[in-house]
């Protein structure tokens, strides 16, 4: 463990001294300042972090959402409108503009937001808009995401390890919070969020997710271009998104 610390610190530091870290051109990575409107979806942050949203996280719109998931994840540009829309139809926004909305607006509780999260503390405990370390840790394990394998063989995370991750972070927040919300919007939207990073993430070559792309996205919230990540060479869809919920789903915990 120690010396991986320290290889993925040199690895910071070559990438932080070239002249394009974590990312290229305008779209470098950086940490949000304090000011910044973040809200609980990791995949959203990222686009921030990136500037593909506005890094200070104000005043999406959707050709802006649009150019960001086409840009940084190849998804077909049109692939998030019914997301953003049903966003605008919890009225949420509080830009003053009917069709844009700070990222912040998205923690309102069991809207978007809902308990149970891979990565966020539930709203009953106060922050859930912030990464959450102890909430994290226990997906983190059950992932195995720490560890590679005595040859290096184990390095993806597969639907059926992601899937049954997930189920077991919803039952650990069931058992804790005396108001977890079993709404029928927080039981679809639990697996989708699972369904969600794999698509954006997926390797078709190894059929899983890279274990170091999964760290990156969720613990720095930026894409792992340092760790190889390149966007799909054909545009990803919602029917993908799709597909693979329902794998996520036939999963049995």
């Amino acid at each position: 463990m120690k010396l991986a610390f320290l290889l993925e610190t040199a690895l910071f530091g070559l990438a932080a001294a070239s002249s394009c870290p974590f990312g290229h051109d305008q779209h470098k990575w950086q940490k949000p300042r304090p000011e910044d409107r973040r809200p609980p979806c990791p995949g959203l942050n990222v686009l921030a972090n990136h500037c593909w949203l506005p890094r200070n996280g104000k005043d999406i719109d959707l050709a802006t959402l649009r150019t960001a998931v086409s840009g940084a994840y190849n998804y077909e540009r049109h692939s998030f409108d019914d997301a953003f829309h049903q966003a605008l139809e919890f009225n949420l926004s509080t830009t003053g503009n009917s069709s844009t909305f700070h990222l912040s607006d998205l923690r309102w509780h069991d809207t978007v937001e809902f308990d149970g999260s891979l990565s966020r503390n539930d709203a009953y405990f106060g922050d859930n808009i912030h990464f959450n370390p102890a909430s994290w840790a226990t997906v983190a394990e059950r992932l195995n995401l720490y560890e590679a394998g005595e040859c290096g063989e184990d390095k993806y995370v597969t639907v059926e390890t992601a899937a049954k991750a997930r189920a077991a972070r919803v039952e650990d927040a069931k058992k804790i919070n005396p108001m977890f919300n079993n709404s029928v919007n927080a039981m679809q939207g639990s697996p989708g969020t699972t369904a969600l990073y794999l698509t954006t993430l997926w390797d078709d070559e190894a059929e899983a997710v890279p274990k170091t792309w999964v760290k990156s996205f969720f613990e720095d919230e930026r894409i792992p271009y340092i760790e190889g990540y390149k966007p799909p060479q054909k545009p990803r869809n919602g029917a993908d998104i799709l597909n693979m919920n329902k794998r996520v789903l036939a999963v049995k915990a």
